[in-house]
């Protein structure tokens, strides 16, 4: 029997020390730490064969837990603002992003908020809000008074508007309201029907429908009023008694005239403020047709100006100097359309600045801009001259000025400058007396004392006088000019007037 016993035990040792064999013999096949395996993984216990070989990378005959290149951080992806938790350092420098010691993320950057971005709401950091709100280009509302995800998704939904119908006096009684406030109401058994307006008949309320309108504020158009006071649909005086347009929300782009700015119309109160209307009351003095129902209409904000009807919005340019803009004392200005009223902004004085416009689809836009006239008398060329990306300068053939290097023409200001003359009476005199010139005819007699031209002979032609009136007047205030208001200048030297002036060369003639 003890034989027997003894043999056992002999064999029951056996058994465990094979055990143990096998044991130790696992453990030193796992037992080496790899920072990167030959699949791919990172940090994984395995066989030294598995780990990468590869210089920079670690392998350690020790549990990862316990390596320095194998603790757990927190990863941060400063692009896409997102968190990864327990992320080894180096996968997390590889993707680009900022490594932290944090295990659990607990850093500001991965801070939590509600993004709200149009109708969705995403619990996530302030930066991925950013990020999803530049991918769907739209505004976004960041709420960091919201802790939870739960929290952060009901507050989208407790946005949508509906009929809340609630008990008192033992009859249904309705505000059209959000859900969020539909859930405040101190009656226990106020319910919310999301998309339905309280005039609907299957609720059962107390609302009814009627023929008034009214003004929202913050919105354009105008809209129908229950017999409760509730905001319905867009006024559509064809839905007066249409029970499914009173019994549910329609939005703005399914309502009458949608697109049109619906200015003026009896019978469609969907206003548009950027197409040129919005809801205002009706006026008997001011306004052509009345309503069909209500007393709200869509009014026109367009605006009359000099026998020309411009739209909402529209810019245009004027001038003092009406057809011809650069009479003395003129300047440019930008005119502007808005809520029934043209705004008046002046460009630069002394045409320092001029007015320029464009028209897209019928539509006027208009600006001011500096007057690039300043190197005109520079310009030696035609091209040159004409060059309207650098300058606002015009070429005039056959005057040649004195002190200028071309011989062939003159280049001058298209909008000529205006003159601070009782500041600066001398820099306009010089400036002026540059226009002088001298063209010297040259003839010759013949045997029977003919005379024939023979030199400078186009300087007795009408053109080439009226080519040296413009460069004149191209100079600045120079020659003889009305001013913007109608009043004759003076010719400095004699002291005339410019009528005056005018007579004395018929004369001479």
């Amino acid at each position: 029997m003890k034989k027997q016993e003894m043999i056992f035990s002999i064999g029951f040792l056996l058994v465990i020390i094979f055990s143990l064999n096998l044991i130790s013999s696992a453990t030193n096949a796992t037992s080496y730490c790899c920072e990167k395996t030959t699949s791919g993984a990172w940090c994984q216990n395995a066989p030294l064969e598995e780990c990468v070989q590869t210089e920079g990378y670690g392998k350690t005959p020790t549990s990862c837990e316990a390596t320095s290149y194998c603790k757990m951080g927190c990863c941060y992806n400063t692009k896409e603002g997102t968190c990864t938790e327990n992320s080894p350092e180096r996968v997390c420098e590889n993707d680009g992003g900022v490594w932290s010691d944090s295990a659990t993320c607990d850093i500001g950057q991965c801070s939590l908020g509600c993004c709200l971005i149009g109708d969705q709401a995403a619990f996530v950091t302030q930066t991925r809000c950013k990020r999803l709100a530049n991918l769907y280009g739209l505004n976004i509302d960041y709420r960091t008074d919201i802790s939870t995800e739960l929290q952060c998704i009901a507050s989208i939904t407790s946005q949508v508007e509906g009929a809340c119908v609630y008990e008192e006096d033992y009859q249904n009684q309705c505000i059209f309201t959000t859900q969020e406030k539909c859930s405040e109401i101190s009656a226990s058994n106020a319910t919310f029907h999301k998309g339905l307006l309280c005039s609907n008949e299957k609720l059962g309320t107390t609302c009814a429908r009627t023929t008034k309108t009214t003004c929202v504020d913050g919105e354009d158009q105008i809209y129908f009023v229950d017999s409760c006071g509730n905001i319905a649909n867009v006024y559509d005086s064809s839905k007066i008694d249409d029970l499914d347009y009173w019994g549910q929300v329609y939005d703005v782009s399914e309502s009458c005239g949608y697109g049109s700015s619906n200015a003026g119309s009896k019978s469609c109160g969907n206003c548009d403020y950027f197409l040129g209307s919005t809801c205002k009351s009706y006026s008997r003095t001011e306004d052509k047709y009345s309503p069909n129902y209500g007393d709200y209409i869509c009014k026109d904000l367009s605006c009359e100006y000099d026998g020309k009807t411009y739209q909402h919005g529209e810019t245009w340019c004027a001038s003092q100097g009406g057809t011809d803009k650069n009479l003395p004392g003129s300047r440019y200005f930008r005119l502007m359309c808005y809520n029934k009223e043209v705004i008046v902004e002046p460009c630069a004085d002394y045409r320092n600045e001029i007015c320029i416009e464009d028209e897209v689809g019928g539509f006027s836009s208009a600006a001011c801009r500096v007057n690039q006239w300043q190197d005109c008398f520079l310009q030696t060329t035609k091209e040159s001259c004409n060059n309207t990306d650098k300058r606002d300068c015009k070429w005039i053939s056959g005057i040649v000025l004195s002190g200028t290097n071309s011989s062939k023409g003159t280049c001058v200001p298209i909008n000529s400058p205006g003159f601070d003359f009782w500041n600066s009476e001398g820099d306009a005199s010089q400036i002026c007396a540059s226009g002088t010139t001298q063209c010297i005819v040259k003839y010759e007699t013949d045997l029977f004392g003919n005379k024939e031209c023979v030199e400078n002979c186009e300087c007795l032609e009408d053109e080439w006088e009226e080519n040296l009136k413009e460069v004149c007047s191209s100079l600045g205030d120079c020659g003889n000019k009305v001013n913007f208001v109608g009043q004759s200048g003076y010719d400095q030297k004699n002291y005339v007037t410019s009528e005056e002036y005018e007579e004395e060369e018929e004369d001479e003639d």
